[in-house]
């Protein structure tokens, strides 16, 4: 059995706010008891040392 869990961002804009963004994905909830996270791309996070957005950041598991 596997359910549709939500991955959200951890990255932040220039602003130092939450970009917001999301990926859906499904997990086998039988054998998986802890949470989820993955690296991805996010088109909107704020990378500082380049001056530019777009980064690989962090994917934490949420409630859909």
């Amino acid at each position: 059995m596997r359910d549709i869990i939500k991955m959200l961002s951890t990255g932040k804009t220039k602003a130092e706010k939450p970009t917001g963004t999301f990926r859906t994905t499904t997990k086998n909830k039988k054998k998986t008891t802890e949470k989820l996270e993955m690296m991805h791309y996010d088109p909107r996070a704020y990378n500082p040392e380049t001056g530019k957005s777009g980064m690989h950041v962090l994917f934490k598991e949420t409630k859909i």
